[in-house]
């Protein structure tokens, strides 16, 4: 795809501190005017001093509908777009921004491709203590994240699905943008968001997307009516860039599933394939898998979609086509048939409840934080222990007495377990009565 050409008059180019102040007074930005700080900014001309002025006024004034959508094609023609054209499947991809145990994707991806759906996934930058997808996957001895296009094409056509890296070539216009986001705190911008993902997203040749938009302590949106809105600016923005988007507004105030780690999440991964598993990860599986066959036309009603998902974890498929995805990509296929080989911790100690009473909230991040000082998340040399982490999480509205476990921690680290200690501690909060546990789709938007 290549950038279609402006209007024949002329347009002059303006200075950066005059689009810094229409932006600051609230006005919108013209198709050019866009156009023009999308090729400056990959091309380095805009310095980053005004990059960061620019990103600052938009996350305070925000954008319109058209705007962001200019936004996102500009960003997304930065770069490679990939044509899946000539594969007769529908294309579906499905996004989640981040969240606390969250291993959907690892059963999503299998499980729509059994159902005859190709799924071209590239991972991209998730939250800081947040662990990817591809993390977890790196857990099986030979498993490579890192693809050419043209391999990752190649993968696509004859397996169906791929879980990669996100490949600098698509939206580099972006990846310039987010490291700025990062470091000036306009990361939870709605339309630098909206931008950003579908961007990339689009870029990876999907037709259709199911978006998974977590709201929650778990989050970096803590607000339910901001997750909301900007689950209406995906899909508006999707809609108006002639993709089908659907998405689910999901709970994150605390962790999903019964483990946060790697290793300890692929096997419950692992698990769900096999229709076992915590019953929220087993809902939201079964929620987000019948809106990728149904955006993909593989299932007309609820019923078929729900019928078609069940289906295929049932009878094994969807796990066959993990362990294909896993060989394609260079992994050991006998970890996933015997998730025993996993590596496991030297240690295992519980968190012991500290009185009596129901589990009343739970702070996912700082779980999170804890199981990242452990070891599971990548150090600053990119190592990661596989085996650590935390099981056996007991969730919200959960009956506790004092002593009992609030979860059992993984580590091979007493120094490293001193420090993690505190953030497990403060994750939770006891109280003498019930609460009533917070429900796991807040709301759908397509």
């Amino acid at each position: 795809m290549v950038r279609k050409t402006l209007s024949s008059r002329r347009f002059i180019k303006p200075s950066y501190a005059y689009l810094i102040e229409k932006k600051r007074e609230g006005q919108e930005f013209t198709k050019e005017e866009i156009r023009y700080i999308i090729d400056s900014i990959l091309d380095g001309e805009m310095p980053d001093f005004q990059m960061a002025a620019m990103a600052m006024a938009i996350f305070f004034q925000g954008m319109s509908a058209q705007e962001t959508a200019i936004l996102t094609e500009e960003m997304m023609l930065s770069g490679e777009v990939i044509d899946l054209s000539h594969i007769a499947k529908p294309k579906i991809d499905k996004y989640s921004t981040g969240g606390v145990g969250d291993k959907t994707s690892l059963v999503l991806v299998p499980l729509a491709v059994a159902s005859g759906i190709v799924i071209p996934m590239m991972g991209g930058i998730d939250q800081d203590f947040a662990i990817s997808s591809l993390d977890k996957l790196s857990a099986v001895p030979g498993f490579k994240a890192d693809m050419g296009i043209d391999a990752f094409i190649e993968q696509l056509e004859k397996i169906g699905g791929a879980m990669v890296r996100q490949s600098a070539e698509l939206a580099p216009a972006d990846a310039k943008l987010y490291d700025l986001r990062k470091k000036t705190a306009t990361i939870p911008s709605l339309p630098l968001i909206t931008g950003s993902v579908l961007s990339k997203k689009l870029a990876e040749g999907a037709e259709g997307l199911v978006i998974d938009v977590k709201w929650g302590n778990g989050s970096f949106i803590r607000d339910l009516e901001q997750a909301k809105q900007l689950a209406r600016s995906m899909t508006r923005v999707g809609r108006s860039m002639k993709r089908r988007c659907v998405a689910l507004v999901t709970d994150m105030n605390q962790p999903l599933g019964d483990t946060v780690g790697t290793a300890l999440e692929l096997k419950e991964a692992i698990q769900l394939l096999k229709g076992e598993g915590p019953e929220d990860l087993q809902e939201l599986v079964l929620k987000l898998g019948m809106e990728i066959v149904r955006l993909a036309g593989v299932a007309g009603s609820t019923l078929s979609a729900k019928q078609t998902v069940q289906r295929h974890i049932e009878d094994g498929t969807a796990l066959e086509k993990l362990k294909e995805i896993v060989a394609a990509q260079g992994g050991d296929t006998s970890y996933i048939d015997d998730p025993e080989k996993f590596p496991t911790a030297k240690h295992i100690r519980k968190l012991p409840a500290p009185k009596r009473g129901y589990v009343h909230t739970i702070n996912a991040a700082q779980i999170a934080k804890g199981v990242h000082l452990l070891g599971a998340g990548p150090d600053e040399d990119g190592n990661i222990d596989y085996a650590v982490g935390v099981s056996e999480i007991k969730k919200v509205g959960t009956q506790v007495k004092q002593g009992e476990p609030l979860m059992m921690i993984h580590y091979n680290d007493e120094a490293k377990l001193e420090q993690a200690l505190e953030y497990f501690k403060a994750a939770y909060r006891l109280a003498p009565k019930r609460p009533t546990p917070p429900p796991l789709i807040v709301e759908r938007v397509a």
